[in-house]
């Protein structure tokens, strides 16, 4: 039998909400007593599997739902996961209606999205906040899922994970702080950076401090890119007490500087905390760019553009487009210390 025939039809699918619906709550300044925290996730518990970007294959289908029951879950994926639209993953109401199919199905107790990929912004203004918000649940990815990240918890106070996605390698680094963060209720965790192979021949790796200092603060952040796109848009979360996080691939520096700098003129980095960058891969100029020589490089972009801001800023923890991953519950209070290179959990992400 066709294997992407076979999968379609093993699914179990619960249609549980038209495509289109939209609650748009005011935007609002997230505080402490509307936050919601997700139930942890349990081995056993059943997950969905979405792709609200671009478009995965049958193989990465199946290599996705390997890897997630190999942390205890049970898969179902969604009515559209293998749908293809151009560079999409189906059209933008499929993908609207696979987001709403999941959070309203009641046996699905988490969301894993399976990668990411240009698209989730185009389907901010058709979600329907108030279904997701009556039914709170682990959603967990990066990249371009942080459009995602970035609704959900602005119009709806849900904690959400930034964190691997289906098609990452899931080895035993990304998978142990995954279960601290989702699988376990934990009121403080002191997360470290992985030791990487090539951080001594690779400078994309290397770890250094930008402004020294610690600070704390409410985590939000994700993809550069997404970030600095959101700006002006009711999906963005303001910086004031906020702890940012950012990582980005395959943008070269002036590009690197360019949305930084839209990210001040914006305002909102007066507010920040802190500041803690991931690993910012292939970012910097290629040598056969006929600028190359003249170009700034990656870390002097950096230093130029947040080292003035006043707030701790450090380089090089493992998060973003890379093999080691830690997950950053979206969300919660924070401890940043340039030191000890370390970002502190100050309280719980998951509920029982």
């Amino acid at each position: 039998m066709n294997r992407r025939k076979f999968l379609r039809n093993s699914a179990t699918l619960t249609i549980a909400s038209a495509v289109g619906v939209k609650s748009l709550m005011a935007s609002k300044l997230i505080s402490d007593e509307n936050v919601i925290k997700p139930k942890k996730l349990k081995a056993g518990d059943t997950v969905g599997l979405i792709a609200p970007g671009s478009y995965i294959t049958n193989e990465e289908l199946v290599s996705t739902i390997a890897n997630l029951e190999t942390l205890g879950f049970k898969v179902r994926y969604s009515k559209y996961i293998l749908e293809q639209n151009g560079y999409l993953s189906g059209n933008d109401e499929q993908r609207a209606y696979d987001i709403h199919e999941m959070f309203a199905d009641k046996n699905i107790k988490g969301i894993l999205c399976a990668r990411g990929g240009y698209g989730c912004m185009r389907i901010l203004d058709l979600l329907d906040y108030e279904l997701i918000k009556n039914n709170p649940k682990c959603f967990i990815g990066f990249s371009d899922i942080t459009a995602l990240l970035y609704g959900i918890y602005q119009k709806t106070g849900l904690v959400c994970f930034h964190g691997p996605v289906g098609i990452s390698s899931m080895n035993d680094y990304t998978l142990d702080y995954l279960k601290k963060t989702v699988m376990e209720k934990r009121n403080s965790l002191v997360i470290k950076s992985a030791v990487e192979e090539n951080e001594e021949t690779n400078s994309a790796y290397k770890k250094y401090v930008i402004t020294s200092g610690s600070a704390e603060g409410i985590l939000v952040g994700g993809n550069l890119s997404i970030v600095a796109a959101l700006v002006g848009t009711p999906y963005f979360v303001g910086l004031e007490n906020k702890i940012l996080f950012l990582e980005e691939i395959g943008e070269e520096p002036y590009r690197i500087d360019r949305m930084l700098t839209q990210l001040i003129l914006s305002g909102e980095m007066k507010k920040v905390k802190g500041i803690v960058l991931g690993v910012f891969r292939d970012c910097e100029s290629k040598e056969e760019d006929p600028s190359y020589e003249k170009s700034f490089s990656l870390s002097q972009v950096l230093f130029d553009r947040l080292q003035n801001l006043g707030v701790p800023v450090m380089y090089g923890m493992s998060f973003g487009h890379i093999r080691n991953k830690i997950t950053i519950p979206f969300g919660v209070k924070a401890k940043l210390d340039t030191k000890n290179q370390t970002l502190t959990l100050k309280e719980n992400s998951v509920v029982n």
